[in-house]
This record gives C-alpha cells, sequence and structure tokens, in this order.
C-alpha cells in the first residue's frame, strides 16, 4: 500500500502513515487528469502544426499563380495581406 509521510510538531521527525482508499483514487484521477491534459496539449499542437503548413502551402501556391498570372482560387485569395 501507498504511505504518506507526515510531519506534525507532535511528531517533528515523521512519521509513515497508509493512504486511504480515497486518497489512492483521488491520486489516480489526478494522473489521469494530467496524462488527458498532457494529451489534449499535444494534440493541439499538432493541430496548429498542420494549419499553419496547410496555409503556408496555400500562400505558396497563391504566389506561384499571381507570377504567373493565373486566377487565383478565393481561398488564395484570401491568404493576400494588402
Amino acid at each position: 500500500m501507498t504511505k504518506n509521510f507526515i510531519v506534525t510538531p507532535e511528531n517533528p521527525e515523521g512519521v509513515l502513515v497508509d493512504k486511504t482508499s480515497e486518497e489512492i483514487s483521488e491520486q489516480e484521477n489526478r494522473k489521469a487528469e494530467h496524462q488527458q491534459l498532457l494529451a489534449d496539449k499535444a494534440d493541439a499542437e499538432e493541430q496548429a502544426q498542420a494549419d499553419k503548413e496547410a496555409n503556408d502551402a496555400l500562400k505558396a501556391s497563391a504566389k506561384t499563380k499571381l507570377v504567373a498570372g493565373e486566377p487565383l482560387t478565393q481561398e488564395e485569395a484570401d491568404t493576400i495581406v494588402l
């Protein structure tokens, strides 16, 4: 069983006590929440990178078409900053 190390004025050297089932459950829940937050953050970073790459590709396509004198799609025209 998992232990807690508790230091109090009555026990300045500290004492080891068993965690209750509620404390163990809370610890496991917090760990699961933390893991989910890390996964969500990684997903958001991947999506942001994919969005940036798609936008960069769209800008490059628009630039190529402008230089060649070809008509742009509406999506390509939206990427141009005036």
